[in-house]
């Protein structure tokens, strides 16, 4: 832990964990005071939760009873400046090396982060979707489609499995939406839907779809539309009906 001088000289930090098995960063923060060293307590106080907290790696080091690295990236920062150099650091290591233990990405990546030239350009006069003309589900699909860029393949792949959704509703969607960052990047009629299947082979309530590119007097109607302006800060469900 840091000594009382240290902290009052540290401000706002950005900080890394490194795996001592791998030799990699394996999460990214940003801290005041002994932040930096919270995560190992939380673990080791909430057990039973390290599955849903995304927290295994963290469990596999401490079983093996090795110590955390901790590294601070940047010290004597406002808390603005901090979520900036957290936030850049996470989209960068997200993008281009190992994916990070986060559970979200930094402060208003979604809107500022890593993007292609194209993406900004489209983001910046992409005219805001006001109404749905047709029976549709957007789908969220941040996650899914980060590090593969303007490939219309890539973007079914994402958008068609395997979500949570109604199944009262499923038979009356006529049209998958895909957004990314805000965008409508995909338009897709759906042919029919199918229950996805778990890791071991038992039927969950996600469900995934066969389909191919809309017609294009759909497209037109929604392909490069932004929805940035009905999204709510935070919102974690990937599957909306209306706007």
């Amino acid at each position: 832990m840091f000594d009382n001088l240290t902290v009052t000289k540290l401000g706002f930090y950005v900080y890394a964990l490194v795996n001592p098995l791998t030799n990699k960063v394996f999460y990214i923060g940003k801290g005041i005071d002994n932040r930096v060293f919270a995560h190992k307590q939380e673990v080791l106080e909430n057990k039973s939760e390290i599955n849903s907290l995304k927290k295994t790696e963290i469990k596999e080091i401490l079983d093996k009873k090795l110590d955390i690295q901790h590294l601070i990236i940047r010290h004597g920062l406002t808390e603005k400046e901090a979520f900036l150099v957290e936030a850049t650091l996470i989209d960068y290591h997200n993008f281009n090396l190992n994916k990070l233990t986060n559970e979200v990405s930094g402060h208003d990546s979604s809107f500022y982060g890593i993007k292609t030239t194209d993406e900004l350009i489209r983001q910046y006069n992409a005219p805001k979707l006001e109404n749905l003309l047709h029976n549709v589900v957007i789908i969220n699909i941040n996650r899914q489609y980060a590090k593969v860029k303007n490939s219309n393949n890539a973007i079914y792949a994402a958008t068609k499995e395997s979500w949570v959704i109604n199944k009262n509703r499923i038979n009356e969607l006529e049209y998958a939406l895909s957004e990314f960052q805000g965008i409508i990047i995909g338009v897709f009629k759906i042919n029919n839907w199918y229950a996805a299947a778990t890791e071991n082979n038992k039927i969950n309530r996600r469900w995934g779809f066969d389909g191919e590119d809309a017609p294009k007097e759909i497209k037109d109607i929604y392909l490069n539309k932004s929805i940035a302006h009905v999204k709510k800060k935070g919102a974690a469900n990937p599957i909306r009906y209306n706007i």
